[in-house]
């Protein structure tokens, strides 16, 4: 009764102990060393092949007498009948089934075959087509000719059908019948294709009459450019230009608003240039480019442009061309008015035909669209409108005084309260000097500084007076500079630079004062760099020296520290460079180099005990600085001691670090340690003290 209760219905009655699947226990290796004989892939395989048994294949039947063959074709028979009756909607079955009976020259079967598969798919066109394929094949004419019959009953838009009917029709020199074919096809109006193909054929047998009948048929079933165009092609090529010529118009009095009207308008303007008909040629061209949309119109320019080049004039060249692009950026003009490159091709276009009133019309428009809103992003791209507009009034109008308003008109245009560009002013300055009017570009200058101050005004107006020699107004300008930016280094160092040309010492050494003297500089370091190079040719090396100091004062980066040794290195009264000077001389250069060296070691010594107990992070600094003190060791040859610095030179040495991200620990990165020998010592002896401290502990448990 537990058994029964257990019992599952939809297990068939069986328990769940009964139905699980019970898997062999995997056999444990106990052994895993390999084996003494190793044996490969390949050997396994060639093992396998060399094993494996022959193919059974059913032996070769040979039939001998009409019962065997009774006998054999009876079996095939059944066998495919019974896979007929399994898949009676396969058609490749019924399709062996066929070939079979065929093969066996049992005709009336294979019809009986055919007609069977017929009734289960008639709608299958390459059942036809087979079926009639072997009645063709076995030279039953009538036959085939009632399978295509009503095959194309059946199928009238299965091409393939008609094209196989004809065929066999033309094959057998059935002429009148094959026509009779196509015109039970031509009545269900076929593509353009069967229509070609019938006027093929009439052709082939010379009959141009009805081919010409056929086209008349074609083009009022297909009324196409395409169909036109074969009609009219048809008759030139017979030598009918007159009917041709009637073609290509009755084709435009009906096709002139299609989309393809453009190949139409071609192909007839290329047919009448063909007759040496130019006039013709050039006033179909005209109407087409009149009533076809430009948009569509690309290839007809283009054939246009290619016969006037031909048969035409320079002038009607021009025209075409520049009445296209014309229209062209009107119209895109006319889409966005703010779209300044459409308004720049379209005045590069007037300016090539040089028509001014037209040229100066299209810049008065462009200009008038001023950007919506006061931001310099904005007219960027704008204003070149007004800079070649000044251009083109100067240089190819040579209108003086329009340049001039141009620019007056511009600089009045641009808001300078929240934005200006220093590039119109500057053309409009340079713009008077061409026209030796120094006054008016001192004024342009003047209010460009006056009303929207920049740096490249600044330097433009100082160069331009420099140029002219005017010293004083240099001066002038650039206190008006550094009154406009205190921080900007690059006027305080040409300023300098100014005072330094004219041999102005003490001017140049107080400008540079002011400069380091103020509270912010956007590139101190140029400043300073300049100021020692300028102390350093004059030979003032004790000022040198205070400015070194004083840098010092205010930064201990590691280049100040470098270049300060490196002067001191080199800071020698004269040059000890000839080889022939007295013996006392060369003395009194040895005692200079000793000096030298001695307080480029101060300032490395200096360096070095700044970086190791103020900035003892700095390490790579640091081994830096010693491998420059070292250089310098080794570039005094006998004078300087080499192992003076190696004593201190650090190890490298190779560490990991984690490295912490926002989600916490990313892994860990190698980098270069320095290990410098003091530090050395001290971890020997934190190790000691250590050891110490681990010994007490140690010894007073012991003595509780």
């Amino acid at each position: 009764m537990s058994g029964v209760k257990d019992s599952d219905p939809s297990l068939g009655y069986l328990t769940r102990k009964e139905t699980e699947v019970k898997l062999p226990r995997p056999t444990r290796v106990k052994n895993k060393t390999p084996a003494a004989i190793q044996i490969t892939a390949e050997q396994i395989l060639r093992e396998a092949r060399e094993r494996q048994e022959a193919e059974i294949r059913p032996p070769k039947q040979k039939i001998t007498d009409i019962t065997e063959l009774n006998d054999y074709r009876l079996r095939k028979r059944k066998e495919f009948e019974d896979l007929i009756r399994r898949v009676r909607w396969n058609t490749s079955v019924w399709v062996k089934y066929a070939q079979w009976e065929e093969s066996q020259k049992d005709f009336n079967r294979t019809r009986s075959v055919w007609e069977r598969a017929l009734e289960v798919d008639y709608r299958n066109h390459t059942l036809w087509l087979k079926y009639a394929e072997f009645e063709m094949k076995n030279k039953f004419v009538n036959h085939a000719r009632n399978v295509w019959d009503r095959a194309v009953t059946l199928l009238p838009r299965v091409d393939q059908l008609w094209y196989k009917y004809i065929h066999m029709e033309e094959m057998l020199g059935n002429v009148p019948g094959a026509r009779q074919i196509f015109e039970r096809w031509m009545n269900w109006q076929p593509d353009q294709q069967g229509w070609l193909s019938y006027i093929k054929f009439e052709l082939r047998y010379n009959e141009i009459e009805r081919a010409r009948a056929i086209f008349e048929r074609f083009v009022q079933c297909h009324a196409k450019v395409s169909a036109w165009i074969r009609y009219a092609k048809f008759e030139m090529k017979n030598g009918e230009i007159a009917r041709a010529r009637n073609c290509y118009e009755r084709a435009v009095d009906k096709l002139a608003d299609d989309e393809e009207a453009e190949q139409l308008f071609v192909a007839f303007a290329e047919f009448e240039e063909r007759c040496k008909e130019t006039e013709r040629a050039r006033c179909i061209y005209k109407f087409a480019l009149d009533h076809i949309p430009k948009g569509r119109a690309e290839d007809l320019y283009r054939k246009f442009v290619a016969f006037e080049k031909q048969y035409g004039d320079k002038e009607g060249i021009e025209d075409a061309i520049v009445g296209k692009r014309r229209f062209q950026y009107e119209d895109e003009v006319r889409k966005n008015p703010l779209n300044y490159d459409a308004w720049f091709d379209y005045i590069r276009l007037e300016e090539s035909v040089g028509n001014r009133s037209q040229t100066r019309e299209i810049y008065e428009r462009a200009i008038a669209n001023v950007p919506p809103a006061a931001e310099k992003r904005y007219w960027q791209r704008y204003i070149y409108l007004w800079i070649n507009y000044a251009l083109y009034e100067e240089l190819d109008a040579q209108d003086i005084e329009r340049t001039r308003e141009v620019y007056r008109e511009c600089l009045k245009l641009i808001p300078h309260e929240k934005f200006s560009l220093a590039k119109i002013w500057l053309l409009a300055a340079q713009f008077e000097i061409r026209q030796l009017n120094l006054k008016a570009a001192r004024q342009i200058l003047g209010n460009a500084i006056g009303k929207a101050p920049k740096d490249k005004i600044f330097k433009k107006y100082i160069e331009i007076e420099l140029q002219l020699g005017n010293i004083d107004r240099c001066r002038k300008l650039y206190e008006k500079y550094l009154e406009w930016a205190p921080e900007n280094c690059y006027a305080w160092s040409k300023y300098a630079e100014l005072e330094r040309s004219l041999s102005e010492t003490d001017r140049t050494r107080a400008i540079f004062e002011l400069a380091i003297a103020q509270p912010a500089l956007d590139m101190p370091e140029l400043l300073w760099k300049a100021y020692i190079d300028f102390e350093i040719s004059e030979g003032e090396f004790q000022r040198t020296r205070e400015l070194y100091e004083r840098l010092l004062d205010r930064t201990k980066h590691l280049k100040v520290w470098i270049s300060y040794a490196k002067f001191e290195a080199s800071a020698m009264e004269g040059d000890g460079r000839d080889s022939d000077m007295p013996e006392d001389d060369q003395e009194s250069l040895q005692d200079q180099k000793k000096i030298c060296l001695q307080r480029a070691r101060r300032v490395f010594e200096r360096a070095v005990n700044y970086l190791r107990t103020s900035a003892p992070e700095l390490k790579e600094e640091r081994a830096m600085l010693l491998e420059e003190w070292l250089n310098m060791e080794s570039s005094f040859a006998e004078l300087g001691d080499v192992n003076l610095v190696r004593v201190k030179l650090p190890k490298k040495l190779k560490r990991r670090r984690q490295i912490e991200t926002e989600d916490g620990p990313a892994g860990y990165e190698e980098y270069i340690d320095y290990l410098f020998p003091e530090e050395t010592q001290t971890t020997n002896l934190k190790i000691l003290e250590a050891a110490y401290k681990w010994k007490k502990q140690k010894v007073v448990p012991d003595e509780d």
